[in-house]
């Protein structure tokens, strides 16, 4: 009994991480919306922007979970990589969201010049690096469409590069992401049934084993 509650345990924790990836993918819609002006602008878009950050982690988490098996090095290093920048990030969005609309461009000039702008870059660039090297090890070692592993590296390079693309090309990453990551918890949830019956059978195999 105890083995079929810790395999229905995580099968369940890789529902509500995938879940996050679709809330993250839809929050990074919305933001993409929003800064093409297709949407106003209104405190519940400000307040919603970082929610896609803390969702990603969740999705992250969950994809490591999946491979974990068969994750080496790489795989753990992209995944810390990628949730402490994710977590960075949610700050990055508080402060481009809640602070820099309500103060003057020249002040918003001065803070980017000294330590926060240090701060924002090196947040952005862990993001490339996590993702990156994440995505590399999703590759290697899972199922996930290699189309989607594409789209999401590609499209956080505007994301974390986002003072050197033109506005239209961010945009046009948000929206990418967002794509990218729909499909990777959709393969979560796929996933899910094949890892729980391997998990079923390998409970299972000692069983008849000491039968014999």
């Amino acid at each position: 009994m105890s083995s079929r509650i810790e395999m229905l345990l995580p099968a369940a924790l890789i529902r509500i991480l995938a879940f996050a990836g679709f809330i993250s993918a839809a929050i990074l819609l919305v933001n993409a919306a929003k800064r093409a002006g297709i949407i106003p602008t209104s405190p519940f878009t400000q307040l919603a922007a970082p929610i896609a950050q803390i969702a990603a982690i969740g999705l992250v988490i969950g994809m490591y979970l999946l491979m974990s098996r068969k994750a080496g090095t790489l795989a753990a290093s992209g995944a810390v990589i990628s949730v402490i920048s994710l977590a960075g990030l949610v700050g990055v969005e508080f402060v481009l969201n809640l602070v820099f609309p309500y103060i003057g461009q020249d002040v918003v000039a001065v803070l980017r010049s000294g330590p926060l702008g240090i701060a924002l870059t090196v947040v952005s660039m862990l993001f490339l690096v996590g993702t990156v090297i994440f995505m590399l090890a999703l590759w290697f070692t899972s199922s996930v469409p290699r189309s989607a592993i594409i789209l999401y590296t590609a499209s956080s390079l505007p994301i974390a590069l986002r003072t050197v693309f033109p506005e239209t090309v961010l945009q046009l990453g948000l929206v990418g992401l967002a794509v990218a990551a729909a499909f990777l918890a959709a393969w979560m949830l796929r996933t899910i049934p094949r890892t729980a019956a391997a998990d079923g059978a390998s409970v299972a195999q000692p069983a008849s084993v000491t039968a014999t």
